[in-house]
């Protein structure tokens, strides 16, 4: 399941409560070039490398997506991606350049995309994550706009206007995906022995 969402959503936090509700679900830790913030930790929350190390996994081919956001690098693992390939269920947080990468390469992926309940609400939180620089803001503002644009190919939304209500979507999304027909011909075939 791909996660996407603007800057200041809080898809962060929806992932971090779904996946506490289901630990069976593994997290991909994507790379990234960016300094850690405060309170992140390397290998759970990002693997932090060095602008070389990850120009040299790309030129490796080690990256199933990768793209460049402000100014820094992040990507997910091959290796990552090989373990949805053998069966486990994976949460990816993913910027949507990199979750339609995903998408055209995996299949048998759930796309989900987040939205606040309005711009203003956006403004707001992104303001409250000390974004105070107008000219920052409107550089997020116009990035959260081209990503909103790429809501036509997800699968499925949520509006977070309430953080355990979002939390309560994701689940049911799980949840149904889980139940798909497609996903279970294998025990379909094996009850019907």
């Amino acid at each position: 399941m791909v996660v996407s969402a603007p800057s200041g959503t809080g898809k962060t936090s929806i992932c971090r409560e779904f996946i506490k509700m289901y630990p069976n679900i593994e997290f991909s830790v994507s790379y990234t070039t960016r300094p850690p913030r405060p309170g992140e930790v390397h290998g759970k929350d990002y693997y932090f490398i060095s602008e070389d190390a990850f120009k040299e996994q790309i030129a490796q081919g080690e990256f199933a997506e990768w793209v460049e956001n402000y100014g820094y690098l992040y990507g997910t693992s091959r290796k990552t991606m090989s373990a949805f390939l053998k069966g486990t269920d994976l949460i990816l947080d993913v910027e949507p350049r990199g979750a339609k990468t995903l998408k055209q390469n995996y299949l048998g992926g759930v796309f989900v995309f987040i939205l606040p309940p309005s711009m203003d609400e956006l403004k707001w939180r992104l303001s409250r994550r000390g974004v105070e620089n107008e000219g920052i803001m409107k550089e997020r503002l116009e990035a959260a706009m081209d990503e909103i644009g790429e809501i036509v190919w997800y699968d499925y939304v949520i509006f977070n206007d309430r953080l355990e209500r979002a939390i309560d979507y994701l689940r049911a999304i799980y949840l149904a995906e889980k139940s798909r027909r497609d996903r279970l011909i294998g025990k379909i075939r094996n009850f019907l022995k």
